[in-house]
């Protein structure tokens, strides 16, 4: 785990340091003298005296006692390194700038787990290898640029990439963006992304830490880990957006189920988001804009005032924050109007024209902030025609910044007409919104992200009979008989059925169900393609015809005879995703999950008011709702069905697959028609 030889060393050595500064051993140095480390610096090099001014240990054994090592030396000499100074010279904290380990052959892994038992065998910790380093107030042990401000109330940044954490901080920082820290995992070999995200939140002060965190990561290795620490530190106060790239569906796998189908790994890292409460971003721009908005107060409702002097950027903002749910109330005030210039609007946006003054804006943010209770947030859009110096504007923008109650945001896209004025806010230790639309877009991103999820009571379920079908099982489809069984066990309503393989069979079940009856073959994964179910069989001659025609089905080994019952057909399903546990899915229907797609993902365990929303969020949660006089579904009926299912996966991990389609669901409650359970014991 990360220690404090790694936060504050009072000595560090460069293994590997150079005079040439543009290698990786000269580069980190250099930005170590450069920001003014403060405690003893060491550096080795086999052919060298001093370096950079410093004394240069060409043999590493006469190294005094040191707390941090980074290495910039070739890969096959690292073990041998590390072992020195961590058995001889208590060393405790390792960043490895050098590449060549398990990134490119099995060779390198073998060199890499070396070193990783060596640091583990002294309560060690390592960063990289493979990684650009590591910096925070205490010391810059990066070999790139640029170095940030370093500020303790700045941005902690944790990316699996060192590249791209240089090229977010490029992102960031021309907008006023300060860091905390930076840390760059590379390899991950012994701590990752989530460790140091854990160490942060082990050690949260509320006085002295970052309360902004951004992650960028390749690979989630441990989502439990990610989940807990996150959620804590969001409760704690803190506010965190991740990138997870790799997103794309050419990694999904292939399932035999809807569920499996729509399920995706990149599904459980929306879902992991969500119930964690990061806000989960696609790019490096956006990235950066949700940082910023997350440096200032945050937004406590929808309602957003755009106060403008320049009416396309104010049109543009309005339909970003419009298209994703965020509101622009109209205002009426024939008194601020008065205050205005002539020919100002006042309706939201309100427009104080290309002359308007540092006056106007001082009046209308006043009027915001204490006449318009409609109004949550402003939106101030203030650039140049290149005319006049803005300086004015730009102070009064942030004096209210400090004594409004409520949220400001500024949007200052005249980056060339007045490129002077916006480095002094900037000065002033303030954020720029170069561009309205990122931002409109980035806000309502920030205010749709849900809170973290409170823990989930889950509901009574007979744990000993789940365990007892599932121990008795094997792998593949369950019979529908056992999912019966199971569905009884998890308390989710199924209708009754019986089970038949004679045509005799079939006629006395639908007789003692009472008619019309469902008929659907056992054995084809999707019957409606093969002809293998039919609706509304009302006699015995047609349950006799029916039975003969579907027993020659391909793939068929009986019928399932059920009841004909009427309502919304809905659904729900499990997917059991490798490391993250169990998604579970709930949409539309029947052949409509087919055609829509349009499924809610959560984690399990899933709460019930995780549940509600998931329902909520279906595009076609109208129809649930009930509309032009279709009778609608009991939402908590349906919320219930879904908590029992999560509920069932829990007692249940070897559940690969589960599909509950449909559900049919109406103001009463909601119906299990059919189920496929498919298992994977190892």
């Amino acid at each position: 785990m990360i220690n404090q030889q790694l936060i504050n060393p009072k000595s560090i050595v460069v293994i590997g340091g150079s005079n040439d500064t543009t290698k990786p051993g000269g580069k980190v140095l250099k930005n170590l003298l450069d920001q003014g480390f403060i405690g003893n610096l060491y550096v080795t090099n086999p052919k060298e005296t001093e370096i950079q001014g410093i004394k240069c240990y060409q043999n590493p054994n006469d190294l005094p006692e040191c707390d941090l090592a980074i290495l910039a030396i070739a890969a096959k000499f690292c073990p041998d390194t590390v072992e020195l100074l961590a058995k001889d010279k208590k060393t405790r904290a390792f960043i490895i700038l050098s590449a060549g380990f398990h990134e490119e052959s099995e060779a390198g892994a073998v060199l890499e787990q070396q070193i990783v038992d060596t640091i583990n065998s002294v309560n060690g910790c390592l960063i990289g290898p493979n990684c650009i380093g590591v910096m925070n107030p205490f010391h810059t042990s990066v070999f790139t640029t640029p170095i940030p401000k370093l500020d303790p109330k700045g941005v902690d940044f944790i990316s699996g990439s060192g590249a791209t954490a240089v090229f977010i901080m490029e992102s960031a920082m021309p907008n006023g963006l300060s860091f905390a820290s930076v840390y760059s995992v590379g390899n991950s070999a012994q701590m990752g992304v989530e460790e140091v995200l854990q160490y942060m939140d082990e050690h949260f002060d509320p006085e002295n830490s970052s309360k902004v965190k951004l992650l960028y990561i390749e690979s989630i290795n441990k989502p439990d880990l990610l989940l807990k620490h996150a959620a804590s530190l969001i409760k704690k106060g803190c506010r965190i957006a991740a990138i997870k790239s790799g997103s794309s569906s050419a990694g999904s796998r292939a399932a035999s189920s809807h569920t499996g189908a729509l399920a995706s790994s990149d599904s459980a890292v929306d879902a992991l988001f969500r119930k964690a409460g990061i806000v989960r971003c696609y790019g490096r721009e956006e990235l950066a804009t949700v940082a910023a908005i997350f440096m200032h107060k945050p937004l406590t409702g929808k309602n957003i005032a755009i106060i403008t002097h320049a009416g396309g950027p104010a049109v543009m903002l309005t339909d970003a924050l419009s298209n994703n749910g965020l509101e622009v109330p109209h205002i009426e005030s024939p008194e601020l109007l008065a205050k205005l210039l002539p020919g100002s609007s006042v309706a939201n946006p309100i427009d104080f024209l290309a002359t308007g003054t540092a006056a106007n804006l001082g009046d209308i943010i006043d009027y915001c902030d204490n006449e318009f209770e409609q109004v949550d947030a402003m939106a101030v859009i203030f650039g140049s025609p290149g005319l006049t110096e803005v300086y004015d504007v730009y102070k009064l923008l942030d004096e209210k910044m400090k004594t409004c109650r409520k949220p400001i945001f500024p949007i200052l896209p005249s980056v060339v007409n007045v490129k002077n004025e916006i480095s002094f806010f900037l000065s002033l230790g303030r954020i720029n919104f170069p561009d309205e639309v990122v931002f409109g877009n980035a806000l309502a991103k920030v205010y749709n992200t849900p809170p973290p999820a409170e823990t989930v009571k889950q509901p009574e379920i007979d744990k000993t009979a789940i365990r007892r079908l599932i121990d008795e099982a094997s792998d593949g489809y369950l019979d529908p008989e056992k999912v019966q069984q199971l569905l009884d066990a998890a308390g989710i309503p199924r209708a009754g059925e019986a089970v038949v393989t004679s045509a005799l069979d079939a006629i006395n079940s639908a007789k003692k169900m009472g008619f019309p009856v469902v008929m659907k073959v056992v054995g084809p994964v999707h019957k409606s393609d093969v002809g293998g179910v039919v609706l509304n069989v009302k006699d015995d001659n047609s349950v006799f015809q029916e039975f003969n025609r579907m027993i020659q089905i391909k793939d068929t080994t009986a019928i399932l005879i059920q009841p004909m019952l009427s309502g919304t057909q809905i659904f729900a399903g499990a997917k059991a995703e490798p490391k993250f546990g169990h998604m579970i899915l709930c949409g539309l229907g029947g052949i409509f999950i087919e055609v829509l797609k349009d499924v809610q993902a959560s984690l399990s365990p899933v709460s019930h008011i995780e549940a509600g929303e998931m329902i909520r969020s279906l595009k076609s949660y109208k129809i649930i709702q009930g509309i032009r006089g279709q009778e609608g579904v009991n939402e908590e009926a349906f919320a219930d069905a879904i908590v029992r299912l999560s509920a069932l996966c829990e007692e249940a991990p070897e559940i690969a697959e589960m599909d509950i389609n449909p559900l049919l669901g109406n103001m009463k409650g909601v119906v299990a028609v059919d189920a496929r359970i498919r298992l994977e014991k190892e």
